[in-house]
């Protein structure tokens, strides 16, 4: 049996907070506000790649 699903790409927290050049709290106001879905693992919340991108197109959607 081949495995033909891609591995799917998370993202920390901490890591979109670089990437949009905010503070880390701003990201997890918009994870509780249900802006971005992630998933908490522990203590850290992992954010999957494909709902980074639908949140970045619903941003851009607004202006």
């Amino acid at each position: 049996m081949s495995n033909t699903n891609k591995e799917k790409e998370f993202y920390k927290a901490e890591d979109l907070a670089k990437i949009l050049d905010v503070n880390i709290m701003t990201i997890y106001r918009y994870i509780k506000a249900n802006k971005l879905k992630a998933y908490k693992i522990g203590k850290e919340y992992r954010i999957e790649s494909v709902e980074f991108n639908n949140f970045l197109k619903s941003v851009q959607n607004k202006k």
